[in-house]
């Protein structure tokens, strides 16, 4: 058998093995639901565990991706901005700078070639996904007036002390770090909080999508019965991205935006997905004035945490996020559903990592 033939069959396959039928449905039956848990691992994770929700990837999330990859409909989106020294610049990270050298040649070939410099916090600027260890948690509020913070109690996911993963103020981190991040291949749902909640226009500052926001935009979107499935990436196009420019003229965009309340990342949670991705600066909500201290974070903000989705994800939960996603061209098409594959660098001990995620899918319209 031809090989074009030999992947028509296990494009047919996957896609009956998975939908119940040959047409990709976002409305799947309860058998082909069950059959797709049973291939994905679900928590509680072993003690001492660095990948969190990263346990649900494997051949459960491939089989959910092959349906979406062989789909003669679906399109190549690009989730991610160019990056540049001229983009939006992250208050948390040393902004980027390049230096372009010139073209140069070398002796005794005909080989002419070009390269640059990068200086900057690259982990922390542009379409960016943080390691586990990028985030810890006190025992308490740390006062400044009362001396230097107590890192000594901090504590990260799966309970790692901090002279476990940053015993000196130099260390890389010696565990959490971007490199124990597995390589993401699943599905993915993109759901539109643009539409469902912003009525067509971009959420405001400060604005909470909450867990009844999310079931409601999975049965606005025709997904209710599908819903989120253990090891999915769920992408949320707010509108943010609007103020996303490249030369950043307005620098507005780092200031403030919308991001999930507590209800939500606690759904997360119980869904077991393995990352979130926003077209948003904090994956946090964050009001106009917060980030100066002229205003308070949400009001469902747990007493010194208003940085809680990053909190719980990152120290409690185990789930990867993705800032500053590109969303716009995949939500105008109704892609909801798709097939994502998402690659940090192995950089060894490092707190994160840029990333360029794609997703393929098929649009709705």
């Amino acid at each position: 058998m031809r090989v074009g033939s030999v992947l028509a069959v296990i494009g047919t396959v996957s896609v009956v093995a998975l939908y119940g039928s040959s047409t990709l449905r976002a409305d799947e039956t309860t058998a082909a639901r069950s059959s797709r848990h049973a291939r994905v691992p679900t928590p509680p994770w072993p003690a001492g565990d660095e990948q969190g929700m990263g346990n649900t990837q494997g051949y459960g999330t491939r089989l959910r991706c092959a349906a979406h990859l062989v789909d003669p409909r679906a399109r190549l989106y690009e989730l991610s901005h160019e990056r540049s020294e001229t983009a939006p610049v992250s208050p948390f990270g040393v902004p980027l700078a390049y230096e372009y050298h010139p073209t140069n040649a070398l002796p005794f070939t005909r080989h002419a070639f070009n390269g640059e410099d990068m200086c900057g916090e690259a982990a922390a600027q542009g379409t960016q996904m943080d390691a586990l260890g990028h985030f810890a948690v006190l025992p308490e509020v740390w006062d400044p007036a009362t001396g230097p913070a107590p890192l000594e109690a901090a504590r990260y996911y799966s309970g790692f002390t901090q002279n476990q993963v940053k015993p000196t103020p130099d260390s890389p981190l010696l565990r959490l770090g971007i490199e124990k991040a597995p390589p993401i291949v699943t599905s993915a749902v993109l759901l539109d909080a643009r539409t469902y909640l912003g009525h067509g226009e971009r959420l405001a500052d400060g604005q909470r999508i909450t867990a009844a926001d999310i079931e409601g935009m999975l049965r606005a979107q025709g997904l209710a019965r599908r819903g989120l499935l253990p090891g999915d990436v769920l992408y949320i196009y707010t509108g943010w991205e609007d103020l996303w420019q490249d030369p950043d003229q307005l620098q507005e965009y780092y200031t403030k935006g919308p991001g999930l309340s507590v209800d939500a990342t606690l759904l997360l949670e119980r869904k077991a997905i393995v990352l979130v991705g926003i077209d948003n600066p904090f994956t946090d909500p964050v009001k106009e004035g917060q980030l100066q201290g002229s205003a308070p974070p949400p009001p469902d903000t747990p007493p010194g945490l208003p940085f809680f989705v990053h909190h719980h994800n990152l120290t409690q939960a185990g789930i990867h996020q993705i800032q500053n996603a590109h969303l716009e061209e995949m939500a105008a098409d109704g892609a909801w559903l798709s097939c994502t594959i998402i690659l940090a660098l192995r950089e060894r001990g490092g707190a994160g990592s840029p990333v360029r995620p794609v997703a393929f899918g098929a649009p709705t319209r």
